[in-house]
């Protein structure tokens, strides 16, 4: 089994930063993807971010130039650096990873609340 714990959701003001961590924890070999993903109220789950293993990444439109997506694959996490933050960031952010040989897993999700 493989856990996922997230950190670092919470309320800021528009034009300011967080800084998202999701580590995963149990008996695997490695990580494939890491991912983030964001849903806002009465909306469906989007991606905002992904990595591979090798260090590639990709972005959805809205965050290009302002969020960062990086891993630590000895500490299998992910992190997402948020700059620039805007209301409409406002969303439950979920953690995503594929683990070798187990399959996709997903953190409980972390709020993040960007006010005006």
């Amino acid at each position: 089994q493989v856990q996922l714990v997230e950190s670092g959701g919470g309320l800021v003001e528009a034009g300011g930063s967080l800084r998202l961590s999701c580590s995963a924890s149990g008996t695997f070999d490695s990580i494939n993807t890491m991912a983030w993903y964001r849903q806002a109220p009465g909306k469906q789950r989007d991606l905002v971010a992904r990595i591979a293993p090798g260090g590639s990444r990709n972005y959805a439109d809205s965050v290009k130039g302002r969020f960062t997506i990086s891993r630590d694959n000895a500490r299998s996490t992910v992190y997402l650096e948020m700059n620039s933050l805007k209301r409409e960031d406002t969303a439950v952010y979920y953690c995503f990873v594929n683990v070798k040989f187990y399959g996709d897993y997903w953190g409980q999700g972390t709020q993040v609340t960007v006010s005006s």
